[in-house]
């Protein structure tokens, strides 16, 4: 099989072929091991090969509704044993950490026959919409390397954009597997919380709002890898309700009539770009042609509070997973980049008893999307207020650093958060995804679907955000729009 024939299937199609002997997985793996060298000089997105450990397991009897499959795994809490897990960080990195056992979301991808190769490149501890970690170099966009690929699923998205693998694992705590789905032209779903595993050293990540999926150019596979994935594990702090029926079901169903309210106004107030509102505005009309009822909504609450209730969580886990590693490695602050360094310092900063009110304040937002999803089967946004930025734009100035250079020196922390110059640095940032955060919050399944190209030959997605327990009816969805509108063909290099 040749690179061209390989890439006209998804991984179920590849694992077709396995099933009826027109290919093995052993050859399949090195068609992809000699895309994945032919094409990461230029993209970044594989930072830790694992060739042989692939090899061995390919020619080794594989079951499973997708045995013998080639896959590639996210640097970021998707370990695979034995291997090394750096996590975008340097201090890891230094010290060569390697991962004891499989995590329980490998373990159920190898037990269906997956064949894992390699880790993708991630921002540090995956704290940014960007992948451009000091320790590895910046992750780039197959539609154009000279924009980002986006974050922190950026290494993965870029692999499965490139066509080196059908499928990609991802995580999703702000927007992480739908940033990337956006940029590289992939489906990207962000499950419910709860619907996939941590485990087995632990079972929620940030409360909740961090959840571990895939990237991919098909529907029907993120639907089968989520069947694979989700379900109870041990230790789970509550137990989620299990589909209805099977995801791969659903997506293989239509959806019937919905009603979608759609918005293209940043609930931040900042500046949405024309091709991400021509992106929900072609949306909105094939939905339309689809049959189903549009019209402008949005849910009523404060989101720029919501965005900082959602930052102040993250300085909080930033600060503890800082101090698990100078634990871990015996590193100093050397051993992270200065970014990490301030969001750990105003995670220390903030005290217990604003971090509750964060967390208390969330329920409000959940109010906020039942009142709307009462009248409104899914929110319809654009999933970046702009296109793809160049690699570089979104880095933080040099005045900016040398202030938080200034700032950790004099331990003036709580004094920089009460000027307000953070709440501005974040708008800053989040000008770029203003829109992704909300369903991390509320704990609701959101995913971004790949219906516009900018006129620069970049993607844009659109955004839809469901309720609890939703994952069925938005792949539904999905696929409808897949049929109507294919981009399964559309590839970049």
């Amino acid at each position: 099989m040749n690179f061209e024939e390989y890439r006209a299937f998804d991984a179920m199609g590849l694992a077709e072929l396995i099933q009826k002997g027109e290919v093995t997985p052993a050859e399949l793996l090195e068609v992809a091991i000699a895309r994945a060298e032919a094409v990461n000089p230029q993209l970044n997105g594989l930072i830790i090969p694992l060739y042989d450990m692939a090899r061995e397991r390919a020619g080794t009897t594989l079951s499973g509704p997708l045995a013998g499959v080639p896959m590639l795994v996210k640097d970021l809490f998707q370990e695979i044993g034995g291997a090394p897990c750096y996590q975008g960080n340097k201090a890891r990195k230094a010290r060569d950490i390697k991962a004891d056992v499989d995590s329980t979301l490998v373990a159920r991808w190898k037990q269906a026959g997956l064949v894992p190769f390699g880790r993708t490149n991630t921002p540090e501890f995956g704290a940014k919409g960007i992948t451009e970690p000091d320790s590895f170099g910046p992750a780039r966009n197959p539609w154009n390397p000279d924009h980002t690929p986006g974050g922190s699923s950026g290494g993965s998205a870029a692999m499965v954009a490139a066509g080196v693998v059908p499928v990609a694992g991802a995580n999703d705590g702000g927007g992480s597997i739908r940033i990337p789905a956006a940029c590289c032209g992939l489906f990207g779903l962000k499950p419910g919380r709860g619907r996939t595993p941590w485990g087995p050293h632990f079972t929620e990540a940030m409360h909740g709002i961090a959840v571990n999926h895939v990237l991919t150019r098909s529907v029907r596979d993120s639907a089968l890898l989520l069947d694979i994935a989700q379900g109870d594990e041990r230790g789970s702090l509550f137990r989620i309700a299990p589909p209805e029926q099977a995801y791969a079901r659903s997506a293989a169903s239509r959806p019937g009539k919905l009603r979608i309210g759609f918005s293209t106004r940043s609930p931040l107030g900042t500046e949405v770009s024309p091709e991400a509102v021509r992106a929900v505005e072609n949306t909105v009309a094939l939905l339309r042609d689809l049959g189903h009822e549009v019209e402008e909504a949005e849910p009523q609450m404060d989101a720029r509070q919501m965005c900082m209730d959602w930052l102040n969580v993250w300085f909080g886990q930033c600060a503890a997973e800082v101090d698990e590693v100078k634990e871990l490695t015996g590193c100093g602050d050397e051993g992270f980049e200065l970014d990490t360094l301030a969001i750990a310092a105003f995670g220390r900063a903030t005290p217990a008893h604003e971090y509750v009110k964060c967390q208390t304040r969330w329920q409000g937002y959940m109010i906020a999307l039942d009142a709307f999803l009462a009248r409104y089967d899914f929110w319809l946004t654009p999933t970046l207020a702009l296109p793809p930025a160049e690699i570089g734009a979104m880095a933080t100035p040099p005045w900016q650093q040398a202030a938080l250079k200034m700032v950790l020196k004099v331990g003036a922390e709580k004094l920089l958060m009460k000027s307000g110059m953070i709440e501005q640095m974040a708008l800053e940032n989040f000008k770029y995804m203003p829109f992704t955060q909300f369903a991390n919050v509320t704990g609701v399944p959101a995913m971004s679907v790949p219906l516009h190209w900018t006129e620069a030959g970049l993607p844009l997605g659109s955004q839809f955000v469901g309720g609890h327990g939703d994952e069925g009816k938005l792949l539904a969805l999905a696929a409808q729009l897949e049929e109507a509108a294919p981009w399964f063909n559309k590839v970049p290099m």
